[in-house]
């Protein structure tokens, strides 16, 4: 910093003096603006001590800017050579500019993919489906206690929010069809309204979405984490089936707590519109509950609880799915999760709308 950088510019050659380097380039810079400079040939560096890469930097700037006229260095020293040759940018490769692929190619890769992805999709299928059979005769191969661990986990601490979820849903479902149907003074309908909405519709799916962004994300990060640690090498090294020892427990256990949770957020709900149905429509809970009974059916509650499975056994294999499909570290741990989730939540809507369409067209 003790040597101040100075400019000199004689048509063509620009001369510098002093050093060339962080602390003064900016200096430089602003002298060189003044300058207006038209055409450079030469460089002159013969005064100059020392250059940084900064410094560096500043003549390449100049070097492209004149590019037409090729200015060359001229009495430079070993060492300032040396510092540009190492630090210039000029002397890289232009990388070359990838060459894109044409529509049907790009649309023939698409095509190749989502036959490469299902086939992959259906063997982890399979795979879940035959260990999950063969486990409730054959334990071997499995932790002693994980589907009750897993039940714990996917089950027991999930009630909470769910029923809290349901009840708000409840409350806010039959507040807004009493204010309609108190118009025509067709109170007593909320009671069918909550029945058939909660049993077929809202209990199973509000359910079945809570556990996608909760449980569903919980598989796809152990899993991916397991991948990326190579703890799912280590397993298939000791000559333990991953689907077995991983998945399996969590299949089994999810279908088991599935139908007692959207019992549970089914009832919660229908009690949300029990407190509108009396203290806005000034109906009784006997009424209310009457009604309810007499419009359910049992193929409603069938429909509704047969449809949960489905949406469970969906989150797992999706959640499987990623995890075991899951590239680079912590990086790629983020985005498969995020991925099963949207899948997750994606392919419960369709079930639920095809369900629909098949029992209720």
């Amino acid at each position: 910093m003790d040597n101040k950088a100075v400019l000199e510019y004689q048509n063509p050659v620009l001369t510098f003096s002093g050093n060339i380097d962080k602390f003064n380039v900016p200096g430089l810079i602003a002298d060189y603006q003044k300058l207006k400079i038209l055409r450079l040939e030469r460089i002159d560096l013969q005064d100059v001590e020392q250059i940084d890469s900064a410094g560096v930097a500043f003549l390449d700037k100049l070097m492209l800017e004149f590019s037409d006229f090729k200015p060359q260095f001229i009495h430079a020293n070993e060492s300032v050579r040396n510092t540009i040759n190492t630090f210039s940018s000029l002397q890289l490769p232009v990388a070359e500019k990838l060459k894109t692929d044409n529509f049907f190619i790009q649309i023939g890769g698409g095509i190749y993919k989502f036959f490469e992805t299902s086939a992959s999709a259906l063997y982890l299928v399979a795979d879940i489906f035959y260990w999950a059979f063969v486990g409730l005769i054959n334990k071997k191969g499995q932790r002693k206690g994980s589907v009750i661990q897993q039940g714990v986990l996917i089950g027991v601490d999930a009630l909470g929010i769910i029923c809290l979820l349901s009840f708000i849903l409840g409350l806010i479902l039959a507040l807004q069809s009493a204010a309609q149907l108190r118009q025509f003074g067709a109170n007593i309908f909320v009671a069918d309204l909550m029945a058939i909405s909660m049993v077929t519709e809202m209990g199973p799916i509000l359910t079945a979405i809570i556990l996608a962004g909760r449980s569903g994300s919980a598989i796809a990060s152990e899993i991916a984490t397991m991948q990326v640690t190579e703890e799912i090498d280590a397993l298939k090294m000791m000559a333990i089936n991953p689907i077995r020892y991983v998945v399996v427990p969590k299949f089994h256990a999810i279908t088991i707590c599935i139908p007692l949770l959207v019992t549970a957020s089914t009832l919660i709900g229908i009690f949300g519109g029990l407190i509108i149905a009396v203290t806005y429509l000034d109906l009784s809970a006997v009424v209310f509950f009457n009604r309810v009974f007499e419009v359910l059916t049992l193929k409603d509650v069938l429909v509704g609880l047969g449809k949960s499975f489905f949406f469970a056994w969906v989150i797992v294999i999706i959640g499987s799915y990623y995890g075991f499909h899951v590239k680079g570290g912590a990086e790629g741990v983020g985005k498969v999760t995020t991925q099963s989730v949207v899948a997750s939540i994606f392919w419960v809507i369709i079930l639920d709308a095809i369900s629909s369409l098949i029992f209720y067209f």
